[in-house]
């Protein structure tokens, strides 16, 4: 998905603003990889080869590139330099893949493949797919033997392929890259490695990460697409890894989408709402924020209780922290102690600030400072998903932590997460899923961030791209991007015991507002007890509260 969470509103109404979320943690392990070979290109029917050197240093993918004002899409096996209106620089550059070597026994001396993806000859047909599942996966490997099968039998490969060939080529004749994508998943998702390969190679000439919205997605999503291919098993996406900016530099990044994105900034606004609403009269207020970041949520609500008629409560703020808010910020949660320290003492606050310094997973109860006399707060904002549940884990932190925060009888807690289904879903129906989630989220940035945005390139890579890899490339523990349905939120936080709290009309108005300034296209609903915010017809983000 991935900030400076700067803020700014006046007024009880309007001062329940945004914070920026961190979930832009790098999106796989590091691994070498080595290869020493040439390939040919299957989307050229002359063969045009592109060479894979041995290299023992860690890959890098959706980086920009030097300041020369071209971009790499990087686009692995084959990467193609975009210049920033999106058109190919070069298409006959050395390439670099992230594959183990593997040498076929039918193979030894190390030929280039076949530079054409259809063989007019059956037997040829399945020597040349033995040798690129070879390179691919191992000589060990079974994923053809039912073609063999098939010819020593007699049956005609080309006839039985022949109407899916014509179907593909039709798609991508029409020019419709969405199209296009997802035949190239379902191939991937059927492990049809010669189909796949020949649609990555025409992807790669029509995806840029300055273009359409679907060209700038659809770079990144290619860019999964090879990273699950090139891997298998546990070592998915392990050959991935990105550089990061520098701290200063992924702070800016995060600062700028957080202010063009509206469903970022509606979704603090709600949840800052829900808790100034429950605590209006209390004196002594203790919020829970499983995901601190910057802090800056909590600069709104901390004015808004200043203004509060009879004077504001004591304010104690538990911060839980993540590495990539660390990164970000430049440091630890002292930082965001002091200040938010200084800003209570400006407007006159009684304040304190707790540090947790650990991942949202390891929370004990301990670590959390709970005091009687306190009305307990605690806020989910863009985190839970990436809590694992029982589908990764039989300690199932999900659900964990959901029934530790009930047993400290809250007054009241936030939850807001994005609206999509990936968390169990197979690898082709979340492939569809990511695909239509982010296609809105993409449309949307083009409507407040000029296409011509000398850092859009970077706010899309650094802060949304990683998301889309993880939810493609990979599995397991190393999918940490688990979205869910507010249905399936709705179920687990009823199991742990807690019951709906009703969200304030205040804030919706304020909210509504607040849509006015960004586009006519974004549509804000209340159905059950929750907010949603959305793109046209697609639901983007939830809001609820629960007690």
């Amino acid at each position: 998905m991935q900030a400076s969470k700067q803020l700014r509103g006046s007024g009880m109404s309007s001062r329940f603003l945004y914070q920026p979320m961190q979930e832009v943690e790098a999106y796989c392990k590091p691994q070498s990889r080595t290869l020493d070979r040439q390939i040919y290109s299957s989307g050229s029917t002359q063969g045009t080869p592109f060479t894979i050197p041995n290299s023992h240093e860690q890959y890098c993918t959706l980086e920009s590139s030097s300041a020369n004002g071209s971009y790499a899409a990087y686009n692995s096996p084959s990467t193609v330099s975009f210049s920033p209106n999106g058109s190919p620089l070069s298409q006959q550059e050395s390439q670099s893949y992230s594959l183990e070597p593997r040498h076929s026994p039918d193979n030894a001396s190390g030929s280039p493949l076949s530079g054409s993806c259809i063989t007019d000859d059956a037997h040829d047909f399945s020597h040349k797919l033995r040798e690129l599942e070879t390179v691919m996966f191992g000589p060990d490997s079974d994923i053809i033997d039912s073609i063999e099968n098939a010819l020593e039998s007699g049956t005609n490969i080309e006839s039985l392929e022949m109407d899916s060939w014509r179907q593909i080529m039709d798609v991508i004749s029409r020019g419709d890259l969405r199209q296009v994508l997802i035949a190239c998943a379902k191939a991937v998702s059927d492990n049809d490695l010669l189909m796949a390969q020949c649609l990555m190679d025409k992807l790669r000439q029509m995806v840029s990460v300055s273009g359409e919205p679907i060209q700038r997605l659809g770079a990144y999503m290619l860019e999964g697409l090879v990273a699950r291919l090139a891997s298998s098993g546990s070592s998915i996406c392990k050959g991935l890894r990105c550089k990061e900016p520098a701290s200063a530099e992924m702070l800016s990044y995060m600062h700028i989408l957080y202010e063009v994105c509206a469903y970022f900034k509606f979704g603090y606004m709600s949840a800052n709402g829900a808790i100034a609403e429950a605590m209006k009269d209390e004196n002594r207020v203790h919020i829970i924020d499983f995901q601190i970041g910057q802090g800056s949520q909590w600069i709104s609500l901390i004015q808004a209780f200043a203004a509060r008629p009879g004077g504001p409560p004591h304010i104690r703020i538990t911060g839980i922290d993540d590495s990539t808010s660390a990164y970000a910020r430049g440091g630890g949660l002292s930082i965001v102690g002091k200040r938010l320290s200084k800003l209570a003492e400006s407007f006159k606050v009684p304040f304190e600030f707790h540090a947790a310094a650990m991942s949202g997973c390891e929370v004990q109860i301990e670590n959390l400072g709970v005091r009687r006399g306190e009305a307990l707060a605690v806020n989910f904002a863009f985190v839970l998903h990436h809590m694992p549940d029982e589908s990764v884990s039989t300690q199932n932190h999900r659900d964990r932590v959901l029934r530790l925060v009930k047993s400290m009888s809250p007054k009241v807690v936030t939850l807001v997460e994005q609206e999509s289904n990936t968390n169990t879903a197979a690898f082709f129906p979340r492939f569809i899923e990511t695909l239509n989630y982010y296609t809105a989220m993409f449309e949307s940035i083009d409507v407040t961030l000029p296409r011509d945005h000398k850092e859009r390139i970077n706010v899309e890579q650094h802060c949304l791209a990683r998301d889309v890899v993880n939810i493609i490339a990979c599995e397991g523990t190393e999918r940490v991007e688990r979205h869910e349905l507010l249905g399936k939120w709705r179920s687990r936080f009823t199991m742990a015991g807690f019951t709906p709290y009703p969200l304030s009309t205040l804030v919706n108005a304020t909210i509504k507002t607040l849509l006015e300034n960004y586009s006519d296209r974004y549509r804000l609903q209340e159905r059950d007890g929750a907010l949603y915010l959305g793109w046209m017809n697609r639901d983007l983000v939830a809001s609820c509260a629960w007690k």
